[in-house]
């Protein structure tokens, strides 16, 4: 069957059609996003205004059409931290079921890294034994670790890349006493959660996941995306901290120029970089290895495996 996921992320919404059943891997079939920004159209108050309602119901009703015209039969919608933290997440829902017909199940913190250790744990397979997963979305940071499809721990922390930039770096390039300051509050926020997860062991294999450790891997020298999903990619944590002054030292734009940074997300690379910097340098990581499959992608393995058991 076709399945569609709607993600609305902090960053884009993104629909990614696969042809699925149940015991087989997902095909992608078509993918179609809109760069929202949600995380940014909050108000003082916490809250997404009307503007951005506005823009949201448009973008999924784009969406919708999309997933029509590729004949997609069973939606899955669902939304992260941009909406699940907004104070009128539940206006916010009403509006765009009643303007769409489309329910978007908020997912948790938790939820998130889940369901992106399950994709991974997919992906890697039983041999990677014991795996530690870090993910870093334009709204938060989701750590999980485990030996099974179902991590022994799994946190969500408010260190995504787009939060991060908006509330911490405002200056373009960003003042060194602002990148400081960020710095110092991603490692307090980080080190509390560290010894929830030492406790478990040493993984055997740890694994990235997101826009934000692709691009970081690729300005690292790591393959190009044009090479297929199959190709090895890694990220060296002494390369990364090679990177993180020469990306403070940059403008947006300087960073849209290199080589796998698309221009909607240059201005938050370095902030993105200082959370991935931080996690690897708390965790003990010296390498990670980047996979294709995250979030998206453990919600249709969700729904196949209930599909599966039915």
């Amino acid at each position: 069957m076709r399945l569609g996921v709607l993600d609305v992320g902090s960053n884009t919404v993104h629909l990614l059609v696969v042809d699925a059943h149940p015991g087989a891997r997902p095909l992608p079939a078509h993918s179609h996003k809109a760069d929202l920004r949600l995380a940014q159209l909050l108000d003082d108050s916490g809250a997404i205004g009307d503007d951005g309602i506005h823009q949201l119901v448009a973008v999924v009703q784009d969406a919708l059409q999309a997933a029509e015209d590729k004949g997609v039969e069973d939606l899955l919608p669902f939304a992260t931290s941009a909406v699940r933290e907004a104070v009128n997440a539940d206006d916010v829902l009403a509006r765009v079921e009643a303007e769409t017909g489309v329910r978007l199940q908020v997912l948790s913190g938790a939820e998130e890294a889940r369901l992106t250790f399950l994709a991974v744990r997919r992906w890697f397979g039983w041999s990677a034994g014991k795996l530690l997963v870090l993910d870093i979305g334009g709204g938060s940071l989701e750590i999980a670790y485990g030996i099974d499809e179902e991590p022994d721990a799994a946190v969500s922390l408010p260190l995504g890349a787009g939060r991060l930039t908006a509330g911490w770096l405002p200056g373009d390039p960003p003042a060194a006493e602002d990148i400081r300051a960020l710095r110092r509050h991603v490692r307090t926020e980080i080190a509390r959660s560290v010894g929830d997860f030492s406790r478990l062991g040493v993984p055997d294999h740890v694994v990235a996941t997101s826009k934000t450790f692709k691009q970081l891997a690729r300005i690292a020298g790591a393959a190009r995306s044009a090479e297929g999903l199959y190709v090895q990619r890694e990220l060296k944590r002494e390369s990364l901290e090679a990177w993180v002054p020469r990306l403070a030292s940059m403008t947006a734009e300087q960073r849209g120029e290199l080589p796998g940074v698309s221009e909607g997300r240059a201005g938050q690379l370095l902030a993105g970089a200082l959370v991935a910097e931080g996690a690897m340098d708390l965790f003990g990581v010296e390498s990670l290895e980047v996979c294709p499959w995250a979030l998206r992608e453990g919600v249709i393995l969700r729904r196949l495996d209930h599909m599966g058991s039915a």
